[in-house]
């Protein structure tokens, strides 16, 4: 591998095998896939229909801490340790998210893994890969021109137009778009009001098509889409709009998952990109559900830290797709305890066994919450050159206060082989029959009762703070019929508090709720905290500047 500089070029050097050969492994016959070029396929909604009476796999989690600039390599994780699993002999298949073309030429980069723990087409991947990302963002903004265009035509439905709630979407970080009003010139081009735009994996679409089990479910929630509300309050839905059937035909390819391979040429699903400091997190139930019926183990991931991805994969996938996970992996890395334990992101290189164990209170607090919903769990410690052997056994030794384990793994460098550890201890640890999986709440508790759950239980906040507004809005949804919907809540990632900057496993800090939303065909009720924002903005140097074509014509500077 020392030839290599970078991921990409890894990826390149990759030896795939036809898509046809990786399908067959998992009994998907060629005429069930829909090929994209020679290296990626659909998979046919008739072959998963088939497939609804076999029994399921095991299911893993794998979730992490915090992420800070230091990198944690989450996905790096999930690839290897799909790869470790195959390795040692089990019948393994990866599902992860797609990647959004806006933090790509951003700042966050790549979402294929990294080294030798890759899922490729690494490039096609981060890039426009199968469509999926083109047909909801199509199929939103279709409904948004057909809720302007009803306006036009007399407004039959009598939508307040104060009140329309359903904005537009691009799949790019633009802050321009954030807050715009449409409809000037005049007469001919409508009725002016206030919008903005969204990013498309903040879609209310993107999460739906990520939950639905089907296209008849596709299309039953796409119509419940809250799009708009009249002068009484009562609302108007995306079937009254009447574009719930054409934004099922949009989205009837993006319904299939996705197949690809690994470098080691193990099968993976890639479908599905909802952000999870955002949305929900979480690849498609759909990918899920059908790998659980072709593999022994699958082993998914959730965005971001367990404060967010882990929690909302339990509460909010897990309860919807009646799916019980079997065990959960926490990727942690010493450079990261490092950063959490006071250490500037230039002295990393340095050993420093107080802050790492000092760090290591933002790893307990993860582990201790996933333990929370009954799941087994194991730590992956994902190996730098630069961690020394007693910053490394600083963190297992941590860990081991903890009642768990953390296991060393050097799959980045090693691929399969460096992460056989970890492996065998996931498959202990899912044979087991220790999983007692449940849902942090219930469905009948109140929607502000949830908030304030999530909010003690999971971020250990001291209170909840909501303005009269909020709360009545809170109660008004449940008076609908939507109060046993769970919680997303819009939150930074990058700290348990909605502070960016308050690193560690801070305690007592008041979480302050700036808006909720309805996603009523999604099936939650979001929540927004901080700063968040549902329209990113590039950085100052985003690394778009970056992104070229060598005169081979191969992309360069991407991840």
């Amino acid at each position: 591998m020392a030839k290599f500089t970078s991921d990409i070029e890894i990826a390149r050097a990759a030896r795939k095998k036809p898509i046809q050969e990786i399908g067959a492994r998992l009994g998907i016959a060629a005429e069930d896939l829909v090929p994209y070029g020679h290296d990626k396929a659909k998979v046919s909604a008739g072959f998963i229909a088939r497939q609804q009476d076999k029994k399921n796999g095991k299911l893993i989690l794998v979730t992490a801490i915090n992420p800070t600039p230091a990198g944690e390599g989450k996905t790096t994780t999930t690839v290897g340790l799909g790869d470790g699993l195959n390795r040692i002999g089990k019948k393994a298949m990866i599902c992860i998210r797609e990647a959004s073309l806006g933090p790509n030429f951003g700042m966050k980069g790549g979402a294929a893994g990294g080294g030798m723990a890759q899922v490729v087409p690494m490039d096609e991947m981060n890039l426009h890969f199968t469509g999926d990302f083109h047909a909801i963002t199509s199929a939103h903004n279709l409904l948004s021109a057909m809720i302007d265009n009803h306006i036009y035509w007399g407004n039959e439905l009598e939508i307040d137009s104060r009140r329309v709630v359903w904005r537009r979407v691009m799949d790019m970080n633009d802050r321009a778009l954030r807050d715009i009003v449409v409809n000037l010139g005049g007469v001919a081009n409508g009725f002016p009001r206030q919008t903005g735009f969204d990013i498309t994996v903040a879609s209310e679409v993107m999460a739906i098509l990520c939950l639905a089990r089907d296209l008849k479910d596709l299309q039953a929630r796409l119509g419940a889409i809250v799009v708009a509300y009249r002068r009484d309050k009562s609302p108007v839905y995306c079937r009254d709009i009447k574009a719930d059937g054409a934004m099922t035909v949009l989205l009837k390819d993006a319904m299939q998952p996705n197949l690809v391979q690994t470098l080691e040429n193990n099968p993976a699903f890639v479908h599905g990109g909802p952000f999870a400091n955002i949305a929900h997190g979480c690849n498609s139930v759909v990918a899920t559900t059908t790998a659980l019926k072709l593999a022994d183990y699958v082993v998914t991931e959730a965005g971001f830290g367990a404060d967010l991805g882990a929690e909302k994969f339990f509460d909010i996938k897990c309860r919807k797709a009646g799916l019980k996970p079997d065990a959960a992996v926490i990727v942690a890395t010493v450079r990261a305890m490092k950063m959490n334990g006071g250490v500037k992101k230039d002295d990393l290189g340095t050993e420093n066994i107080e802050a790492v164990r000092k760090g290591c209170a933002n790893l307990g607090r993860h582990v201790q919450n996933v333990k929370k919903f009954g799941v087994p769990v194991v730590v992956a410690i994902n190996h730098f050159v630069s961690d020394t052997e007693a910053e490394i056994q600083a963190v297992k030794d941590y860990v081991a206060t903890l009642g768990t384990e953390a296991v060393l793994c050097k799959h980045w460098a090693q691929g399969s082989a460096g992460i056989e550890d970890l492996a065998h201890k996931v498959v202990e640890l899912a044979e087991s029959g220790h999983a007692q999986f449940a849902p942090l709440y219930p469905d009948s508790m109140k929607l502000l009762e949830k908030i304030e759950t999530i909010a003690t239980e999971i971020y250990h906040a001291g209170e909840v703070v909501a303005e009269k507004s909020i709360r009545d809005q809170l109660r008004q949804w449940e008076e609908q019929g939507y109060g046993e919907l769970p919680i997303c809540m819009a939150k930074t990632q990058y700290s348990f508090s909605t502070d960016p900057n308050l690193r560690g496993a801070p305690t007592d800090h008041t979480v302050q709720i700036r808006e909720v939303r309805l996603s009523a065909g999604a099936g939650f009720v979001v929540v927004i905290t901080g700063e968040i924002m549902t329209m990113p903005g590039l950085p100052k140097t985003p690394s778009s500047e970056k992104i070229r074509l060598n005169d081979q014509g191969e992309i360069e500077g991407l991840f």
